[in-house]
Formats: structure tokens, sequence, C-alpha cells
């Protein structure tokens, strides 16, 4: 059989499993989340994840870059390091990854048929619970001595949390997935405190008061420093241009460090910043030289990511209020006056007019559509509630022809721009690859 066929039955097996990720908030609120079947998994798998130092990242927005920044940070300073992530953009295999290289498709196709008798052992295992034990045996199979982990969901009962981290990782914590976190800040903010662990370093991103006062009782509870970006690091920004921005943090540790990242946007300093300090907190004994050279080397996709410079065309990922205003001043900052065409598509929880709201007044239109997943609004629907926010808008379905629309209005002097749920701006960047290659012939 060849790889491709092997690897895609590993895809339906995986997926015969409960996807939380394809459910609808409903289904979601109602998840028996507990650690019990992950722990029972791992034992029968020899408790991989026990192999290799690990940093582990939760919290609402940002999360995925500052593992990518720790990740390639470790790498330059030659650890041999493993990335986990979700959910992929293109390819399930992205998800785990060693050395910024996603496992090979024979390779995942051959651990799946070797974990199946320990998954018949343990009852009621989900998808997620079942790829992260994945990436924890990948990862030690490869002999990875540094490992950086994200978060699938919350923190307190997500899969991951099985781990004995060097540092606890939160980034920035804002509103999302309230039916099962919880309505209120305070709430979310305690799921997320769930991976601080005894005696373990803590690392914040720059919080609201009403979220860090959960985490500062947190860490206080269990003897856990606290190292918190803008208070114990500083940041001072230098410059930025669409290719890349510069910026200097201040630590207890040096009093001045320069950082380049090709990540755009100021929240994306703060990123940096946060993983800057987790890796100072880790103890993994990282140079200033690699860090340096790791943040100026990574690559995290579809993170206002500029595919083109003239007319603009950018992917982002933003899919919630507070996302949306750091990609509205992210526009202010490069394109203060471009008028914006938005390829617009979100899953059926998110709150749609929010993020309408923050976006509104850069917006020339909308361009409604919807992706090919289970929990994708219909066009329509965004429509109507653009309507509502007095927002002009149109609805075309599917996602190519979304592209093409946005392209023709856009014409050359206006932006066009993915974002909404990561499964439509995946859908865009194939159709705008598709498109560049017709562009070509």
């Amino acid at each position: 059989m060849d790889t491709e066929t092997r690897y895609n039955q590993a895809l339906d097996y995986l997926y015969s499993f409960v996807d939380y990720s394809l459910k609808k908030a409903s289904e979601l609120a109602r998840a028996e989340f507990n650690l019990g079947r992950m722990a029972a998994l791992l034992e029968k798998l020899g408790n991989p994840h026990r192999a290799y130092p690990v940093i582990h990242v939760t919290g609402t927005k940002g999360k995925g870059s500052v593992c990518a920044l720790c990740a390639s940070a470790l790498q330059a300073g030659g650890y041999k390091t493993g990335l986990y992530t979700s959910p992929h953009l293109l390819d399930y295999a992205e998800r785990i990854q060693v050395d910024g290289q996603p496992i090979p498709h024979g390779a995942l196709a051959d651990l799946v048929d070797e974990i199946k008798p320990a998954v018949a052992g343990v009852p009621k295992l989900t998808t997620f619970e079942i790829t992260t034990a994945l990436a924890f045996l990948y990862f030690a199979r490869q002999g990875c001595t540094a490992a950086v982990i994200e978060v699938g969901l919350g923190g307190r009962l997500d899969a991951t949390n099985v781990v004995r981290p060097k540092v606890a990782v939160i980034t920035s914590i804002s509103y999302d997935h309230m039916a099962v976190l919880g309505e209120t800040l305070t709430l979310i903010a305690g799921e997320k405190a769930g991976i601080i662990k005894e005696n373990c370093p803590v690392v914040s991103a720059p919080q609201t008061p009403e979220a860090l006062k959960v985490l500062e009782k947190a860490a206080a509870e269990r003897s856990a420093p606290l190292t918190l970006v803008g208070r114990e690091v500083v940041i001072t920004p230098l410059m930025r241009s669409l290719a890349l921005q510069t910026f200097q943090v201040t630590s207890a540790s040096i009093p001045m460090l320069t950082l380049t990242i090709p990540l755009l946007g100021s929240h994306q300093i703060d990123n940096a910043a946060t993983a800057f300090a987790a890796l100072e907190a880790s103890g993994l004994g990282l140079s200033y030289s690699a860090i340096q050279k790791g943040f100026y080397r990574v690559k995290w996709p579809a993170r206002f990511e500029v595919a083109r410079q003239e007319p603009p065309v950018i992917f982002d990922s933003a899919h919630n209020r507070d996302s949306f205003a750091r990609l509205r001043q992210t526009l202010d900052d490069h394109f203060p006056t471009r008028p914006l065409y938005l390829i617009f598509g979100v899953s059926e929880d998110k709150m749609l007019l929010d993020m309408i709201e923050e976006i509104r007044p850069r917006l020339t239109k909308i361009i409604a559509t919807r992706a090919d997943h289970p929990r994708a609004l219909d066009a329509e629907k965004i429509v109507e509630m653009a309507r509502q926010a007095r927002v002009e808008s149109e609805a075309a379905t599917p996602v190519e022809a979304a592209l093409a629309r946005a392209l023709e209005l856009a014409g050359e002097t206006g932006i066009v721009l993915s974002a909404g749920s990561l499964f439509v701006t995946a859908e865009v960047l194939r159709a705008w690859k598709k498109y560049k290659q017709n562009e070509v012939l």
C-alpha cells in the first residue's frame, strides 16, 4: 500500500474518535474532559512525555506564535526540538514537528498502527488525546532534547496537562470558548492557570487586571515564581516594516537585548517578549545569540502574513474581539488609509458582531463565505449580522469564489484580507496558491 493511502487511513482512524474541534458549542459544553484517560494511555506507551524537558504554553491568543518562537530559538541553540500545536493550517502532520519539519506521512501512519492496541485498552479516548500521545511518542523516538507543547483548549483539563514542564507560559487571555471555559475572564483565567505546577516557573504575557489577579493567586498558592511581561520584562519598540520588526527587551538578567522578528503587529512583540522570558525561565541555558537567531528565522503562517505587497493580500487568523482589535491596529500601522475588503468566515459559536464592530472603522466591504467545515456559519447569516452592524457585505461561496470576488473589488488600490476561523483562511490560502499558479500559466 502506498504511503499516502496509509496516511489517509491513519487520519480516518484518528477522526473515528470523538473530535471536539468539529463539534458545535452545545456538544462541546457537555464534553467529559479529564486527564485519567491520557495518563492511562501514556502509561501503556511508556510515558514518552517524560523523556525530554517541556515548555508548556496556554492562553487565548498568541500561544501558537509563542510556541513557534520558543521552538525556533531552541533549534538555533542546538536542541533537537519537538513542537506540538493545533489546529493545523493545511496538513494534519503540521501539528507534530521536529526541528521545523512536520512528521512524515509514513511515520505518522506507522505510529498510529503501533498504538492501536494501547488505544483499544482505554475507553472514550478522543482524537486530540490520541494525537497528543502520538506527538509525545514521536518526540521521544526522534531523540528530542526539548519540546514545546501548546494546550489545545483551556489548560486545567487539557490532554497536554500531563506534562511536568520547565516553565508554564500563559499568553494573552480574552473571551473565547465560553461554553466550556466560562463566561468571565476570571473563570477563563482559572482554566488557563490550571497548567501552573508546584514550584514551576510561570511566565505571563501582559494581562487585564481581572485575569492577572487569578494568575497571581494561582502562582502564589503553588509557590510558582511568576514573571510578567511589561513588569519584570520591559519592551521598547524600535522599528517596523512589512518584512519585520525590531525591539529591545530589558530584564533582571540582561540590561538590553535587541530582537528582530518577521511576525507583524505590536501584539507579536508582546508574544516575542513572552517567549524570551519563557526561554530564560526554563533553565535550558540558551545563549542570547541563539534566541536572536531563532526569533529572526521563525516561521508562523497566516498571522498577518503579507502574501503580496502590491496590491496587498494578507492572511490572518483573528477569530475573537481581542484579536480583531489587534488586527485593526496592525492594519492602521501599515496601511492606514487603503480600502479594506475582508474575506470573512467563522464557526457558529464565535461572537460575530463583536468582531465586526472591532474591524468596522476600517471596512469597505465584507465578502462573507463558508468553509467546508461542520462548525462553519452560513455566509448568509454573516451578511445578516453585518447589515445589523451597518457594514456593507455580500455572500460568496465556495471560498475560492470569495477570493476571486475580493480581488475583483479591491483592484489595484484596496487590501484583500482573510480573517475569521483558521479553517477559512486555510481554504483561502489554497485558493490563492491556485490563483498564483494560473497567473503564471
